[in-house]
């Protein structure tokens, strides 16, 4: 009776480890970062049989994984439960982007570009930074400058119309679009967003306005803008953003930029590879800042 009582309590305390550590690789966008406390908030992937996906806190162990960590960038980890409380541990930043051909060609000819001109890595603003003014012209003729959008959140990306491919600047836009549908009722009063338009020579008057009425774009809420071409350029090159004339089509990095309600950067997501649900939990957390 005694050997079955210890085999017992060994099968027991077996079991209640197993129940109190389970481990799942997972991946998702970082909304928050907070070192003092060693945690972060990501918004995750599905995890086929475990879970949806979703907004996660999670305490870290150690805190120099934590340095490199910006809102806006990917990571993959282990999700770790430990006692109902859930940790990251393997921490591996990235990007969002993708590696199709035009995005890679789009990424060695932007390294190149630093490589001559070392000074454009100077000009982009890094994440805390204030964002400089600009005014650019939206799609009802109205001049839009970016100060007079202080005390709102702004999430910013580029596109132009005839771009041919349905996964880049098309999906960039319906990430706004249905970040404007979830936050409607907050959308225009603590929320803008920001089409800059690439292809200015193209995509001005009635083609910017046809453009805006794809995405059923209401000018008080989302402004698609356009402007002199220099002008598109200096906006663009703040936030790492290149483009090259191809044969009539263009040839351009992905960025999707969100913007605090101080006008500072909170986040420069680069490539495609995130979800629309994702970007709106990063708008949400920055909406929700004290």
């Amino acid at each position: 009776m005694k050997v079955a009582a210890i085999l017992l309590s060994v099968a027991l305390l077996a079991g209640s480890r197993v129940l109190a550590l389970e481990e799942h690789p997972a991946k998702g966008l970082v909304l928050k970062v907070d070192a003092e406390s060693r945690s972060l908030v990501v918004s995750c992937d599905t995890i086929p049989g475990y879970m949806d996906a979703m907004e996660m806190p999670f305490a870290v162990q150690d805190p120099r994984t934590l340095a490199a960590l910006k809102p806006g960038m990917t990571v993959r980890f282990t999700m770790v439960e430990r006692a109902h409380v859930f940790y990251a541990e393997n921490i591996h930043a990235g990007t969002a982007a993708n590696f199709e051909p035009e995005p890679v060609q789009a990424g060695e000819l932007s390294a190149l570009h630093r490589a001559t001109d070392p000074s454009t890595v100077g000009r982009i603003v890094t994440v805390g930074q204030q964002v400089p003014d600009f005014a650019l012209t939206d799609q009802a003729q109205a001049q839009i400058h970016l100060s007079q959008l202080e005390g709102k959140v702004v999430a910013l990306t580029f596109g132009y119309s005839r771009c041919p491919n349905p996964t880049y600047c098309l999906r960039l836009s319906n990430n706004l679009s249905t970040v404007e549908q979830r936050f409607h009722d907050r959308a225009g009063r603590d929320l803008v967003l920001l089409t800059i338009m690439i292809d200015p020579d193209h995509d001005q008057g009635v083609t910017l306005a046809q453009y805006a009425g794809v995405f059923k774009a209401n000018p008080g809420v989302w402004h698609f803008l356009t402007g002199p071409l220099p002008e598109i350029r200096q906006v663009a090159g703040m936030f790492g953003m290149n483009f090259w004339s191809d044969e009539g089509l263009l040839t351009h990095t992905l960025h999707t930029v969100v913007i605090d309600r101080q006008g500072r950067l909170a986040s420069n997501i680069e490539g495609n590879q995130f979800t629309a649900k994702q970007l709106g939990d990063l708008v949400q957390t920055v909406m929700d800042r004290p």
